[in-house]
């Protein structure tokens, strides 16, 4: 059977409320005083009833399976281009959880520390040269080996791949149709 991924997503996210609502359901058959009258024997007794919702979860739990594969398959197989840089979504998914986090810290953290640097360099009246200005420095100026321009347009691509992939991987889910 087809469906969009944006579908199969919403479909795990209610298998996963009626596992817990079956799981929640044999808790309170799994036992009882010998002495009261077993509720469910109209529709077979408990252990039947225990039997059919503990199949039921093991299939619902195939279901999730089904298509998580199904989706980490089409995954795979997907490509987008953002940017310039093709990639699968199963790639450009791991690169948003892996590498982007750390790639955003880390050019952010180096922003912080040259304007924390010339906040304190202000202060002591000394000067910030470009490296290539080096020769030109005069004792307690600090040089800096790093070109804020680039830094800062470094911060706003990375903050426009993520925002388009954001985007892409919205469209591709609500477009992509799965067999499940």
């Amino acid at each position: 059977m087809g469906m969009t991924i944006t579908e199969a997503l919403a479909e795990i996210k209610t298998i996963g409320k009626r596992l817990e609502k079956k799981r929640a359901s044999i808790g309170q058959y799994s036992g009882r005083d010998a002495r009261v009258k077993d509720p469910l024997e109209r529709e077979g007794g408990s252990v039947d009833f225990i039997k059919r919702e503990r199949q039921a979860i093991s299939d619902l739990e195939t279901r999730v399976v089904v298509i998580r594969t199904a989706i980490q398959r089409s995954n795979l197989e997907t490509k987008t281009k953002i940017q310039g840089v093709e990639r699968s979504v199963s790639e450009w998914l791991t690169w948003r959880r892996e590498v982007a986090p750390g790639a955003v810290q880390f050019v952010a953290s180096m922003i912080a520390g040259i304007n924390q640097m010339r906040s304190k360099i202000q202060k002591d009246g000394k000067a910030m040269l470009p490296a290539k200005d080096e020769a030109s420095a005069s004792p307690g100026d600090v040089v800096v080996h790093l070109d804020e321009k680039e830094l800062h347009e470094e911060s706003e691509r990375m903050e426009q791949i993520l925002g388009e992939l954001d985007g892409r991987l919205s469209l591709l889910n609500a477009t992509t149709v799965i067999d499940v």
